[in-house]
């Protein structure tokens, strides 16, 4: 589908918005229909309520075409990642203006009405948005990570079965510039770089493992700092 036209492509956003809040609504008219004891009218609610939400999916598999996974078994490793990381940066963008801009814009109009219920409301929401987003970039970086030790297991591999297969051993050595060195876990096997640094740790780009704070763990296992070691790398040919 071409989203190039302006107006298709508001007009989808606006009926999966509506077709989401739809969805939400029913869910809740569902539940006090419940409480009143009119169960056939909550089963109605919650039955409008799935279709409402088979509307939204519809409309948003147009909006974001690359995320339809119509054989997940024809695609590659690659091609997976590919897309759950583009579900993750949909999730931390949209969090992370739930946040920074539409919340604290909501609390302080609701301020100067004087509404404060309403503006603590808002406020509750910010810092949640805040933890949301927050736990969709550790989980972007902890699969980012996984990928590059996915990586060193299979070069390792390939490697020994060179090497089986009569092949010459690979020469690997660690590297001198602290600027450039990376190091490896022991015990998961995840790589540190400092050029990438931790950011979701607290630890900037080009922080040499050095300089990292020695109460720093491994993000993916936890593994205290000491049980790094320095990552030997192949020597080019």
């Amino acid at each position: 589908m071409d989203l190039s036209n302006f107006t298709t492509l508001q007009n989808l956003e606006s009926a999966f918005g509506g077709e989401s809040m739809a969805n939400r609504k029913y869910l809740f008219f569902a539940n006090v229909a419940r409480q009143l004891g009119f169960s056939d009218l909550a089963k109605l609610f919650k039955e409008t309520a799935d279709q409402e939400t088979e509307h939204a999916f519809a409309h948003f598999q147009l909006l974001h075409p690359e995320l339809v996974v119509k054989d997940a078994a024809a695609l590659t490793d690659e091609q997976k990642r590919e897309i759950i990381s583009r579900c993750l940066s949909l999730a931390i963008e949209g969090e992370t203006y739930e946040y920074t801009t539409m919340y604290p814009e909501f609390a302080a109009a609701a301020q100067q009405d004087r509404d404060n219920p309403a503006a603590e409301e808002f406020l509750k929401q910010a810092q949640e948005s805040s933890d949301h987003a927050n736990t969709f970039r550790s989980a972007a970086h902890r699969f980012g990570l996984l990928k590059f030790i996915e990586n060193y297991h299979a070069d390792r591999y390939s490697e020994a079965l060179e090497v089986l297969n009569g092949g010459q051993a690979v020469t690997r050595v660690a590297g001198e510039d602290p600027a450039t060195q990376k190091w490896i876990c022991r015990q998961c096997s995840m790589i540190y770089d400092p050029v990438a640094g931790d950011p979701d740790s607290g630890i900037a780009p080009g922080t040499p493992f050095a300089a990292i704070p020695d109460d720093w763990s491994c993000p993916i296992c936890g593994a205290t700092k000491k049980t790094f070691k320095p990552l030997e790398e192949k020597v080019a040919a």
